[in-house]
Order: C-alpha cells, then structure tokens, then sequence
C-alpha cells in the first residue's frame, strides 16, 4: 500500500513555490493586459478622431456647393 501524504503537507511544500513562480507571471500578465487596454483606447480615440475629420470635410463640401457664390462659378 503506497503511503498517503496529507494534503496539508502537499499545500505547504506548494506555497512558496506558488509564491516565487505564480506572483511574477500574474504581474506580468496584469502589465500586459493594461498595456494592451491602454493602447485599444488610443487607437479607438484615433479612429473616432480621423471619422470627425472626415466629417467635417465631408459638411464643409456640402456646404459649399450649396453656397449662392459657387453656383454661377465654373470651375477652372
């Protein structure tokens, strides 16, 4: 009959080990994940701010071509 470890002594030969290995490899998965959000929300911010300039462009055009001086203007 094999001999039985208690699972308390199973837990304490495991804690410090967790410890050493387990605390570094959570933190470096916390920093990669701000860091990951931290750049989704410039590119998102970047992208929510090439869409207002495109807007505005876009407005600006049409409020150009509705204009009473362009309508009897030819274009060179």
């Amino acid at each position: 009959m094999p001999p039985v470890v208690p699972p308390f002594l199973i837990g304490l030969i495991a804690a410090p080990l967790l410890d050493r290995v387990g605390k570094p490899l959570l933190r470096g998965i916390i920093k990669t994940s701000v860091a990951l959000t931290l750049e989704v929300k410039r590119a998102a911010i970047e992208a929510g701010e090439e869409i207002q300039e495109l807007t505005a462009e876009v407005a600006a055009g049409r409020l150009a071509a509705r204009s009473p001086r362009t309508r009897g203007a030819t274009a060179d």
